[in-house]
């Protein structure tokens, strides 16, 4: 649990990913294409990898990747992020972490 709070406070908006899923792909395009440039932790390619995964179940993800922080608050996996971007509510919580105009 240490590691996932160091890490997810690193930055404003932190996803925890692993390189061959396509979920966590589709989300941090979607990231990108809000004109934030999150920080990307790939579990695949971390020694403490599988460690962290049980700690992002344990703090309640559904499943372990994507689990994306924003402002160090965990936002959630995919149904999370694009329930919040199709009700509008994601863009104003990204608006401090832009680094292009929309």
């Amino acid at each position: 649990m240490d590691a996932v709070r160091r890490l997810s406070s690193g930055k404003g908006v932190v996803i925890f990913s692993k390189s061959t899923c396509c979920m966590c792909y589709t989300v941090k395009v979607l990231f990108n294409e809000l004109g934030v440039n999150p920080m990307v932790h790939e579990l695949d390619q971390s020694p403490e990898g599988k460690e962290i995964e049980k700690a992002l179940i344990r703090l309640g993800c559904s499943t372990a990747v994507p689990a994306v922080f924003i402002g160090g608050t965990l936002i959630g996996s995919t149904n999370e992020v694009m329930s919040l971007h199709l009700e509008g509510s994601l863009v104003p919580l990204l608006k401090p972490y832009q680094t292009t105009l929309m």
